[in-house]
């Protein structure tokens, strides 16, 4: 512990010029934003968000007055020459989703590679995400998971990445809104059987937190019943039946993104990515007729 405390009276004080912030911020309840983040948000030359209205209720709560600039799915890429010019002028920015932590399932991650290709620092200051929060409580294993966000809408990517799950030993982690979430749960009953574990939360963190489900088939049951409101964390079961990295399991994982429209060296790419097996000796499997 001693050492510990050493380190923080060794630090910079914060935030420091020139340097790009990944702040996460409360999901629900807003006692999970640190000490560090709510610094951070104070003194930093700006701050980049997700809807400046969202940001603007947060920063009021704690009694925050800082200058705001919208930063999202529809401008980011307008906005990045701007951040960038910032940061040469020796400016501090924190970079604020409207909930969670950044880059998750938004384009944030954009602006990190254009800060480190300019050479600039970016400092992560950890905090509250759906995605694990729902992970750790669903019961479901936890030391190996892949995580989607939301699964694509157009047809040949979305059965591209059902049918990774249905094969995939690994847990998997996926967003999805009210209105799609029947769909979605009747698409992984057709490609992983009504039986595959699944846990589907909402709400996480808040006071009326709620955790549904046991299987597809109990989860598809459920919501017949009840229209889903707001947006949901999926915690899928990986495939028992499957071993990890087995190389039967791989070629026909390989057939399936094929089949699916990938091209050879695209499907490699992808399970490479996802197994970190290097990529020759998954397009190996392809072209190895025995």
């Amino acid at each position: 512990m001693k050492k510990l405390l050493d380190s923080f009276s060794h630090r910079k004080e914060e935030p420091e010029e020139s340097v790009l912030y990944i702040v996460s911020s409360p999901i629900g309840n807003l006692n999970d934003i640190s000490k560090r983040a709510l610094n951070i948000l104070s003194k930093a030359s700006l701050i980049a968000c997700e809807d400046t209205r969202n940001t603007g209720k947060l920063l009021k709560f704690f009694d925050i007055s800082n200058k705001l600039i919208s930063y999202h799915k529809h401008n980011f890429k307008q906005k990045i020459p701007y951040l960038i010019s910032e940061l040469k002028l020796k400016k501090s920015i924190a970079l604020i989703s409207d909930a969670g932590t950044p880059l998750i399932s938004d384009p944030g991650e954009t602006l990190v590679q254009k800060t480190r290709e300019n050479n600039f620092e970016v400092v992560s200051i950890p905090g509250p995400c759906a995605a694990i929060a729902a992970l750790v409580s669903s019961g479901l294993p936890t030391s190996k998971f892949t995580f989607y966000g939301f699964i694509p809408r157009i047809k040949k990517e979305r059965n591209i990445i059902l049918n990774y799950i249905e094969r995939s030993p690994f847990t998997s982690i996926v967003y999805e809104s009210p209105k799609k979430l029947k769909t979605l749960l009747i698409d992984l009953k057709q490609v992983c059987g009504g039986n595959r574990r699944i846990k589907a939360l909402k709400e996480i963190t808040k006071l009326h937190e709620k955790n549904y489900g046991n299987n597809i088939d109990d989860l598809i049951l459920h919501f017949s019943k009840l229209e889903p409101k707001g947006e949901f964390t999926l915690i899928i079961e990986g495939n028992n039946k499957v071993k990890e990295n087995n190389t039967k399991d791989i070629k026909d994982q390989l057939i399936k993104l094929t089949n699916a429209g990938l091209s050879h060296s695209a499907a490699s790419i992808y399970l490479s990515n996802q197994l970190s097996i290097p990529k020759n000796e998954i397009y190996k499997l392809l072209i190895n007729k025995n």
